[in-house]
């Protein structure tokens, strides 16, 4: 696939219809459960249902709850890429982060491609059934200091345990070029911006795609490249509360705060995994976390805090940090429009962080690199100075 493939030369893909029924017959048959309860879950462009089992001797030894993920037909048909998604979320699960994990078909496998009939035809699609990790999306919730420099630091364990320790064969599939959510690729989205309606929002997504092909394309092999997550966002960070003291909590000032303490109860959604950069994870993050915080802009130097404390960035990281969380808002707004045009019916569930998403553009824009990073930076400096 050549990198400078465009989005809309990608083959087009079919998000599953599945039924309720159809998504017992697959549990029932494939992993030889019992159904006692079905409920559809909310997905992007593949379907999921939250199972239900009943207890009997099959089932005793795993939890009472899973997830069925149907695959699209596009990722259906690249075996060894939603292999590779799956083998890295039994790696983190092992090394003690909270990832779902396959529960094996009764012939021993960890997906399994299935033809299934929907309305008039038959299509294909991968089958996983995964385990069911409870919590909270953090969009429902409001976060202060401590819980985005906590999960600035996860983020960056995670990928630094992924660069250092994960090794598989089907890894390869995850050098995904053309990838639209891939940052290295987000300037193959510019045919996506007529779609946009003419305001002063397109004229920002405009310039930072002009910025990103004159100061970022050219740089990106300065990064360091890692596999990384690349989707760490609103509802696929599920949170529980915790006693502070029980989670070991080093932060002397957090017994006056009246904010109820979180932890991290699941890490979701591993359909974005691909190889990237340490510093396009952290952009990433910080964008989706401002998406979500009363005080936008103080966000991005607590994430930074933490994400550095494990992975410090390098000057020219530091220094693409900004451009790059910016141009991750517009990657974001540039393919939910197009997306709500193929898929009206999704609309309010596509369009729901870019809304928010666009006044945090707009902020960021109008105070600029030098402001901005100088909130960020003083910030994460502060959390230096008090370990000091």
């Amino acid at each position: 696939m050549s990198p400078r493939m465009s989005p809309s030369e990608k083959p087009a893909l079919i998000k599953p219809s599945l039924t309720e029924a159809q998504a017992v017959e697959l549990v029932e048959r494939l992993y030889g459960l019992k159904v006692s309860g079905v409920q559809p879950m909310p997905s992007y462009i593949d379907q999921n249902f939250h199972i239900l089992v009943s207890e009997n001797q099959v089932t005793k030894d795993h939890s009472q709850s899973y997830v069925l993920k149907v695959m699209n037909t596009g990722d259906s048909e690249d075996a060894d890429l939603i292999e590779a998604q799956t083998r890295a979320m039994i790696f983190l699960s092992e090394k003690g982060f909270p990832t779902p994990t396959p529960i094996p078909t009764i012939d021993g496998k960890i997906m399994s491609l299935e033809t299934i009939e929907q309305g008039n035809e038959c299509r294909q699609h991968m089958i996983r059934l995964l385990t069911y990790l409870p919590g909270v999306p953090f969009a429902n919730l409001t976060l202060d200091h401590r819980m985005f420099y906590k999960m600035g630091r996860t983020f960056a364990q995670m990928d630094k345990a992924l660069h250092e320790e994960f090794f598989h064969p089907t890894t390869q599939s995850l050098h995904r070029e053309g990838f639209k959510w891939g940052l290295p690729y987000f300037h193959l989205l510019e045919e996506y911006l007529p779609e946009i309606e003419e305001d002063k929002t397109r004229s920002i997504v405009k310039q930072v795609l002009q910025q990103f092909k004159q100061k970022l394309l050219p740089n990106l092999s300065k990064f360091r490249k890692s596999i990384i997550h690349g989707d760490c966002n609103e509802y696929n960070i599920l949170l529980a509360p915790v006693d502070y003291l029980a989670d070991g909590m080093t932060d002397r000032s957090s017994t006056t705060h009246t904010q109820p303490e979180f932890r991290i109860s699941a890490i979701l959604d591993f359909g974005d995994l691909s190889y990237g950069c340490f510093v396009y994870e952290l952009a990433i993050s910080i964008m989706y976390l401002m998406t979500q915080s009363t005080e936008p802009l103080s966000v991005g130097g607590h994430v930074m805090a933490g994400f550095e404390s494990i992975i410090p960035l390098t000057e020219d990281e530091r220094d693409a940090l900004f451009l790059l969380v910016l141009c991750r808002f517009s990657q974001s707004l540039l393919i939910a429009s197009h997306s709500v045009l193929l898929h009206t019916e999704n609309e309010e569930y596509i369009m729901v962080s870019v809304r928010k998403g666009w006044k945090c553009l707009h902020q960021l824009w109008q105070l600029g690199k030098e402001a901005v990073e100088r909130i960020w930076f003083d910030t994460a400096r502060s959390y230096q100075s008090e370990s000091g």
